[in-house]
């Protein structure tokens, strides 16, 4: 499997998950809170799932740019790039709906947190069943064993 298969794999996943974060998350929100505590939940998924869904897309524009050399300038900067977006965006969003008094920020808090713990379980899982080398095979093949290295 290489490494565009499990980033797909992994944007499958963390959106199904976010998909159960949401309407539980909502269920319970608005049993506790009402239309907030719903909102709150869905928001607060929607925001985890984006940021999450944001990082494996730009790793994913970052191969396909760079040609798949992961050591170039190119896939550092739009990876950094992409996190750098993240993090202004989150502060700008904070800054927006903090003191929103349509949606329950504990409701939102609790869906966050959920949504961001299931995406890192949804990134283990699903890259330490994907088989992937980690390191590159340099010995020589069976046809070249017995002889001097320069007739190698």
């Amino acid at each position: 499997m290489n490494t565009q298969a499990i980033l797909k794999r992994i944007l499958l996943w963390s959106a199904i998950l976010a998909g159960l974060v949401a309407v539980i998350g909502g269920i319970v929100g608005f049993a506790v809170a009402g239309t907030a505590g719903l909102l709150g939940a869905v928001v607060g998924t929607a925001v985890a799932a984006l940021f999450g869904a944001l990082t494996a897309l730009s790793i994913l524009l970052a191969i396909k740019v760079s040609g798949g050399d992961m050591f170039s300038g190119a896939f550092f900067g739009i990876v950094l790039g992409g996190w750098l977006v993240k993090f202004i965006a989150f502060i700008a969003l904070i800054f927006v709906i903090r003191d929103a008094d349509w949606i329950n920020p504990i409701a939102a808090f609790v869906s966050i947190v959920a949504a961001v713990v299931g995406s890192l379980i949804v990134d283990l899982v699903v890259i330490a069943r994907s088989r992937q080398p980690i390191i590159e095979d340099d010995r020589p093949d069976e046809s070249t064993l017995g002889r001097p290295a320069g007739q190698r």
